[in-house]
């Protein structure tokens, strides 16, 4: 009884894998978020740019740590290719900072403490928001969302989806 008490309150608090998505095809929504250095951010400031938009559960986490740090690793073939990365949690500012600072982060976290971007998004859940990517387009649609990539070789293969879905400026994207 415990058991199904318990998985019926995940399935209400919206925990489960939420099918309201914003949809491929569609204009990324514009929002804007403080960053981990206490800058507003406005994704109206990347139109005609090449986004990757990933929601994260919680920084300081090993799942989040190995992904923040794969986008790290990769910036330097995401800028080659023109494409920002722009990471989003419910982690209040300071500790977007902290996180940030520690592992040498070179791209934006936004602190979604409020849970409106997330909910605009579809990814919104009680406790944290669920690890979505969204890859945007230069006319800011929303050409892919990923939501069950493995983490290992996560940035390359956003790289790899940038590619084979021709979004991209030059041949500099690895095969």
């Amino acid at each position: 009884m415990g058991i199904l008490l318990i998985f019926s309150f995940f399935m209400l608090s919206g925990f489960s894998r939420n099918s309201s998505y914003i949809e491929v095809g569609s204009k990324a929504p514009l929002f804007e978020l403080f960053d981990q250095d206490g800058k507003l951010f406005s994704l109206k400031n990347y139109e005609g740019k090449k986004v990757v938009i990933y929601f994260f559960p919680k920084a300081f986490t090993p799942g989040w740590t190995k992904q923040a740090c794969g986008f790290r690793d990769q910036y330097s073939v995401f800028k080659e290719n023109e494409i920002e990365i722009i990471g989003i949690s419910y982690d209040v500012r300071e500790k977007q900072k902290s996180f940030s600072e520690k592992y040498k982060l070179n791209f934006p976290i936004l602190s979604d403490s409020k849970k409106e971007v997330s909910k605009i998004y579809g990814v919104d859940t009680y406790f944290f928001p669920k690890r979505v990517t969204f890859l945007i387009d230069e006319n800011g649609i929303v050409f892919d969302i990923i939501d069950d990539m493995s983490l290992s070789g996560y940035a390359e293969n956003i790289i790899k989806i940038f590619k084979k879905n021709n979004i991209k400026s030059n041949d500099n994207i690895e095969k």
